[in-house]
Formats: structure tokens, C-alpha cells, sequence
């Protein structure tokens, strides 16, 4: 049995899709599922059982016998959110309850972390761990998912295997449910079917020209299939942090370009201020050091930006119209 928390999210929900095309369909899903935007996400998915969230910690207590791992992807993943103790109580407290299972009961857990980690990156994008109790990230979002790589690689009990992914800019299908929050390429193709363009961000530092703003944009597809080999090599892989990312950083002019090309329009972009609640927080580049993922024996080259939002737009966006 493989639980799936976040599994009715954008990641987790494409990871039980992978799972199920790789024959994997013993699996239980955990997630608020009262939100009626989300539910396309899961409906046509093969499981075993729906959990809630706030119900999942006694079940594992009733149910650990039968768990052999847990992908823990449910997060609060709202950059724009400021409260801390909402941060505290769904990424940090609660990703800490599920350590403790894990390891009480000797099961191997990947978790999401996230690029956001890396702050305004005047440390690089090294996963190294010698790197975490320096990041300063750009936001309570940030700060929450760092301060989780930090108490985890401090305890002295630990999972058999643990993975905590630090992903990039991820886009793809089952995104729809994320408002504000969704890629870059999702608003791109909503904006140009109902106005023929798009607005994007003025850079305002004079070292980036406008829509040269830098992001390692990742397929989730590739982010899935990290994923899995990371699940099937847990007895050889060394336990850690990792980044999931292409390794390319690609500016937002690329994207924008590459979405109009895949839908058949004519480029027409038009710039506008960053606004001013995340300017100050706002990275500006961002790159995957992929080595270590690298070393772990994952060979599959990642889908390059272009080939990805073409796959995104004609086999799922289109059919949205």
C-alpha cells in the first residue's frame, strides 16, 4: 500500500496517475477533499480509500502494517500567504507528524520541499546540506519548508529512507484548481483565448531586461518519474535532499513565446508592474544543480520547455476550450 498525501493536488494527483500506469493501484489518497475544484483531479483515478487529511494520523496508527510508503505532497503552497501560523500548522507541524510515523513504524517517506528554499539565491541552487541552515528564503512559505529540511536533517531518528524534493518551477496538466498559484504557462493559455495577449512582469532591476526573469521550469510528468525512481531505489539511494528540477534555467519570454506558438497565435505580450505585495520577494533566476539527482543513477533527460507546453496544451488545455 502507497499513501499519497496532497493526492488530490497538482503533483500528488499526477503521481497517482504514474502510479497507476505503472500498475500501482493499492493506493490510499489523502487530502481535503470538500473542495469541489479539485475532484477532476482524482475522479477517474484508480485507490483503495480516501483519507482526510486531519484524519490521516490515526489511520496510519490503525493501518501502518499494510503501508510500505508514503509520498508526503500536501502542502499550503501559496506564496502570497503571510500568516506563519498557517505555514507552522500545515508544513512544518504537520509534515513533523508524519515523520514520526514513518519512522515508528519503518516506512519510507518522500516529501515535498521546494525551490522557494533558496531565497534570492546569493547561495546557488546546491542541494547540499551544508547549504540549508544558511538559506534565507523570501517568504513565510519559504522560510516554512526550509525550517522542515532543517529539523529533519537534524534528528538522530529517520526514516530507512527519506527524500525531500526541493521542486523548481513546476508545470502540466491538473494545475487548474490554483488560482494565482498556477504556471506560468496555465494563465498564459486562459489570457491569450480571452484577450489575443499576455502581461508579464517588468523587471524591475536594471542587471534583468524585461521578461528575461529566469526560472528552472519542469514538466510534471519528469517531476513523476523522479518520483519513482527514487521509490524503487530506496534500498541503494542515500537519504537527503534533492533538487527536482531541468537543470536549465529558461526566462519567461521563452515560455510566453512557446505557449503562443503551441496554440497557433501570434505573439502579443504586454509588460506591467510587478505587483507591489510579492516585488520585494520576487526571485529573479532560478536554476536546478541537478548532481546529486544526477549520481543517484537517473539518466532520463528532462523534457525540454518547448516540448512540454506543446504535450500541456494539446493533451490537456485544448480540451478545456
Amino acid at each position: 500500500m502507497i499513501i499519497i498525501t496532497g493526492a488530490a493536488g497538482f503533483i500528488g494527483s499526477r503521481l497517482v496517475n504514474r502510479l497507476n500506469q505503472d500498475k500501482y493501484n493499492d493506493l490510499v489518497l489523502v487530502d481535503d477533499f470538500s473542495r469541489k475544484d479539485k475532484r477532476a483531479n482524482y475522479s477517474e483515478l484508480i485507490y483503495s480509500e480516501l483519507v482526510d487529511r486531519a484524519e490521516f494520523p490515526d489511520w496510519l496508527i490503525k493501518n501502518e502494517k499494510g503501508v510500505q510508503f508514503v509520498f508526503h505532497l500536501g502542502a499550503r503552497t501559496d506564496t502570497t500567504e503571510t500568516s506563519v501560523e498557517v505555514f507552522n500548522e500545515l508544513n512544518l507541524n504537520y509534515s513533523k507528524e508524519v515523520w514520526k510515523l514513518c519512522v515508528e513504524y519503518g516506512i519510507a517517506l518522500i516529501y515535498a520541499s521546494s525551490a522557494a528554499t533558496y531565497g534570492d539565491g546569493t547561495l546557488g541552487y546546491s542541494d547540499s546540506h551544508e547549504y540549508v541552515e544558511k538559506l534565507k528564503p523570501l517568504n513565510p512559505y519559504g522560510d516554512s519548508k526550509n525550517e522542515f529540511d532543517k529539523w529533519a536533517l537534524q534528528q538522530e531518528r529517520a526514516p530507512y529512507f527519506f527524500a525531500g524534493l526541493k521542486f523548481f518551477n513546476v508545470y502540466g496538466p491538473n494545475e487548474n484548481h490554483k488560482s494565482r498559484m498556477a504556471s506560468v504557462v496555465l494563465h498564459t493559455f486562459r489570457q491569450v483565448n480571452k484577450t489575443g495577449k499576455m502581461k508579464l512582469f517588468k523587471s524591475h532591476r536594471n542587471d534583468y531586461l524585461d521578461g528575461h526573469q529566469t526560472r528552472d521550469f519542469v514538466f510534471v510528468e519528469d517531476v513523476c518519474k523522479v518520483c519513482m525512481h527514487l521509490m524503487h531505489g530506496r534500498l541503494k539511494i542515500q537519504s537527503g535532499l534533492y533538487n527536482i528540477g531541468s537543470g536549465e534555467g529558461r526566462t519567461f519570454l521563452d515560455l510566453v513565446k512557446a505557449t503562443f506558438k503551441s496554440m497557433d497565435k501570434t505573439v502579443n505580450i504586454d509588460f506591467i508592474d510587478t505587483p507591489e505585495d510579492i516585488r520585494d520577494t520576487y526571485q529573479y533566476f532560478t536554476q536546478a544543480d541537478v548532481t546529486k539527482l544526477r549520481a543517484t543513477g537517473y539518466t532520463d533527460e528532462f523534457t525540454s520547455l518547448e516540448d512540454g507546453i506543446e504535450k500541456y496544451i494539446v493533451d490537456s488545455l485544448n480540451a478545456t476550450l
